[in-house]
């Protein structure tokens, strides 16, 4: 079995204009030293996932079901009180905005040594605080001992998610969920925390969950990618993979949409025709054909009536289309590629 495995994880919000459902139907596994990228438009799902593993979404009026074991544990069925000792000790997550998840009022070092002590009270508060130091030099946060007195409001933006990243990783946890963490971030600082996140992953053996909307990061850090939309997984499969041989309409879109550095373009980019569906009022059979060029492959009106599978094209490579996978690949290498290589005008 491997480290984390989650099943057909379902995450429903009712609501007075009926009944959100934020996730439904999910399913990955990973395993220790490896990394998953979560990507998607804001609204498909990504979050929601996030929370779901850490049991933060009984906090509100959510209805959940499915399975996730952590470790042969499942976290599903677990207390409440269980779940607060698993978090922040054996599971961590890296918040999007840190500014809002660091509190005002209290000293970083104060927030990390508070961490380290909920789930390790035999720790005396001057070796918390002493591991609080150690973990923000770790990170790459210059004079840390000065530092660690310090308030959220004094850091930069990217000193304040090495802190949050040396936050989450105090107790040494073996699952990190990354939320966004360079969302805010200007592009060099971007660069130094995904590297400073590979070099902690090698050296702590972390399963890591990345959560993301830009792709770029993705194809640097992630060993396997799940692209979801409407609450669903519509593609899964190796990175290698998906990048090379995409499978789903909607994954073309986003790579298409995704500016490149590394040639030069001959095309203008090609945005996502349309806006992500209303989780409450999903469109009828695949979510995706209302923005989706190609459901004249379909017969019958298939796309708007029936909602696809999520086959296996080959090997542990998946995708929820209608059409044929062969034929999928033709359109990819005959209408997609060239619009990645910048060969044609949209």
């Amino acid at each position: 079995m491997a480290f984390l495995e989650v099943r057909d994880l379902k995450v429903h919000f009712p609501t007075d204009d009926g009944l959100v459902k934020a996730v439904d139907g999910l399913s990955f596994s990973l395993d220790p030293g490896q990394t998953i990228g979560i990507v998607g438009e804001s609204g498909s799902g990504k979050s929601v996932t996030s929370q779901g593993i850490l049991g933060l979404h009984r906090r509100t009026s959510a209805i959940a079901s499915g399975q996730i074991m952590l470790d042969g544990e499942d976290l599903m069925t677990a207390s409440n009180e269980r779940l607060r000792q698993l978090r922040g000790d054996k599971m961590a997550m890296i918040f999007q905005d840190p500014l809002s998840a660091l509190h005002p009022y209290y000293t970083i070092g104060a927030q990390i040594v508070e961490g380290i002590r909920v789930h390790h009270p035999e720790v005396s508060r001057s070796a918390a605080k002493a591991r609080a130091i150690e973990m923000l030099g770790v990170v790459g946060i210059p004079s840390p001992r000065q530092r660690v007195d310090q308030y959220p409001h004094e850091f930069s933006g990217g000193m304040r998610q090495r802190a949050m990243i040396a936050m989450a990783l105090s107790n040494d946890p073996s699952l990190l969920i990354a939320d966004e963490p360079t969302t805010a971030l200007d592009v060099t600082v971007q660069a130094q925390i995904l590297d400073l996140m590979r070099k902690l992953q090698q050296d702590f053996k972390s399963a890591i969950i990345m959560i993301t909307h830009d792709l770029g990061v993705v194809a640097d850090m992630a060993d396997e990618i799940l692209v979801m939309y409407g609450g669903k997984a519509v593609e899964h499969g190796s990175v290698g993979e998906v990048f090379s041989t995409p499978q789903h309409p909607y994954t073309w879109g986003l790579l298409t949409s995704m500016p490149r550095l590394d040639r030069v373009r001959q095309a203008r980019l090609n945005p996502v025709p349309g806006n992500p569906p209303s989780l409450i009022n999903l469109p009828r059979g695949c979510a995706f054909h209302p923005r989706c060029r190609y459901t004249a492959e379909v017969a019958d009106g298939g796309c708007s009536s029936v909602v696809p599978g999520l086959d296996e094209v080959s090997g542990e490579h998946l995708a929820r289309c209608h059409i044929a996978a062969p034929r999928r690949t033709e359109i990819f290498i005959k209408d997609i590629r060239p619009r990645l290589r910048g060969e044609e005008s949209s």
